[in-house]
């Protein structure tokens, strides 16, 4: 038979502790009362608790102190939640810092005193029982992911890493273009030369067109000395322009005169300076001929795009999440989410991507008081389920190989019914291969052909379409 979990009750009022220790016992767990911080360490000294609820002023020394000792003592799993009469902010500021799970204050609020004692308990639980993901293996540059999609993307940035020739890297905000053009420099022969940066988006044209070439003394008003732009300072390195959508049309005109003759001159001079570097574009917008909102030259779209790697939403490669999820949580106090919250973020839809995903578990993981993620600690928008994509109950433990199933399963189903039946498009929009896909269309007993009539039908027993 399983022990009940054991909860150290430190408080120095006997009638508020023997109340504490009524209540405590009623949720089915083992409390320990201790009239002063001795006693409590002397039964800690006997066996572990799974939670301490801690008083702060006690006749034998301050709850706060004990707190540091706790975790200065290597005993940083154990939930402690800190129970005072004295609500100030610099005590609760403290607590929170030196790692208690909670700070709750006198008279307490019984049924959410006892909903934060069964949190507690259950984070220690977690922390106990989870099995961390799979450590992200080493990838220069910081890319993660071993799905399909990904696989994709190695192979391109390898064949880029071997040319010299300009790549444009597409994708939505957030999937990681800078990583892609990071890596392609890395594994390149231009890897010992300096690897330049450029956000076309951040800066007015007044002053790009100085970035990019650089200007003479004396060429605009504040110019008061020569200086060198991205392209001489690349050298023979990688210059890497992000958002490439975004340029002024005049500077298309002058990029692409750089781009065909490896030639340029700064602001206001006429010596002609030659480049010896390789660009990089990146875009989040369209800028292919003929797409709806493209704002970019023709010429310059074909010079750009001699290599071009479209990397996919995170939507399209939701197996890569346990090992994002690892690789986000390297230098976190977190070590690991729970089954019920790995269930949640690979449902989720992530329109910012991987940036989306980091965000939410750097949050998370100061927010959870522990060393296991869950549930509540994520955001409302990744924790409630989608009302179209019904998600486990709270209470609900789903095994992480069927929560993957699930999804995979959906997306198939919604990629089919966008592409109407249209295999090659459906895995394009999937960013797998037609073999990927039909293997995986037979593993989920896909036939494809009502599916891609019809669509995957909501929660609410509606068609959903598109």
């Amino acid at each position: 038979m399983t022990a009940a979990p054991v909860v150290l009750i430190v408080e120095d009022e006997p009638g508020l502790r023997e109340g504490l220790v009524g209540a405590v016992e009623t949720l089915g767990f083992d409390a320990r009362p201790a009239a002063g911080l001795g006693e409590a360490r002397r039964i800690l000294e006997a066996g572990p608790a799974d939670c301490v609820l801690l008083d702060i002023r006690l006749k034998d020394g301050d709850g706060l102190d004990f707190l540091a000792e706790l975790r200065g003592g290597g005993q940083t799993d154990v939930p402690v939640i800190v129970a005072t009469a004295y609500g100030d902010s610099e005590r609760t500021i403290r607590a929170m810092r030196d790692g208690a799970f909670d700070y709750l204050t006198k008279p307490f609020h019984l049924p959410l005193l006892l909903a934060t004692v069964e949190r507690a308990v259950k984070q220690r639980t977690l922390a106990q029982a989870i099995v961390a993901p799979p450590p992200a293996p080493p990838a220069r540059g910081g890319l993660v992911g071993t799905s399909a999609a990904m696989l994709s993307i190695w192979k391109l940035i390898g064949r880029a890493a071997g040319s010299a020739m300009p790549v444009l890297i597409k994708g939505e905000t957030g999937v990681g273009k800078d990583l892609v053009a990071r890596a392609i420099h890395d594994y390149s022969t231009r890897s010992p030369e300096p690897f330049l940066a450029v956000n076309l988006a951040a800066l007015p044209s007044s002053l790009l067109e100085s970035e990019l070439f650089g200007h003479e003394k004396g060429a605009f008003t504040g110019a008061v000395a020569r200086r060198s732009g991205r392209f001489e300072l690349a050298g023979a390195g990688t210059l890497f322009l992000d958002e490439i959508g975004d340029l002024d049309f005049a500077l298309q005109t002058k990029l692409l005169r750089v781009l065909q003759d490896g030639s340029f001159e700064r602001v206001g001079g006429s010596e002609r300076l030659v480049t010896r570097g390789r660009v990089v574009s990146a875009t989040s917008k369209p800028v292919r001929p003929g797409e709806a909102g493209c704002v970019l030259r023709e010429d310059l779209y074909y010079r750009l795009a001699v290599i071009e790697i479209d990397v996919p939403p995170l939507r399209a490669r939701r197996s890569d999440i346990p090992l994002l999820v690892s690789h986000a949580l390297r230098n976190t106090a977190a070590r690991a989410v729970s089954e019920e919250a790995m269930a949640r973020l690979l449902a989720y839809d992530w329109p910012g991507n991987v940036r989306e995903l980091i965000h939410v578990l750097e949050r998370a993981a100061v927010l959870c008081g522990g060393e296991v993620i869950d549930v509540p600690n994520l955001p409302e928008a990744v924790r409630v389920p989608s009302p179209r994509e019904p998600g486990p109950a709270d209470d609900a433990i789903v095994p992480l190989r069927e929560a993957v199933a699930h999804v995979e399963r959906q997306s198939i189903l919604r990629a089919l019914a966008r592409a109407r039946g249209n295999r090659s498009e459906a895995a394009r929009q999937l960013g797998i291969g037609r073999p990927q896909l039909y293997a995986k269309m037979e593993e989920h007993g896909i036939s494809g052909k009502s599916e891609a009539r019809t669509g995957p039908a909501s929660s609410d027993g509606k068609i959903e379409r598109g």
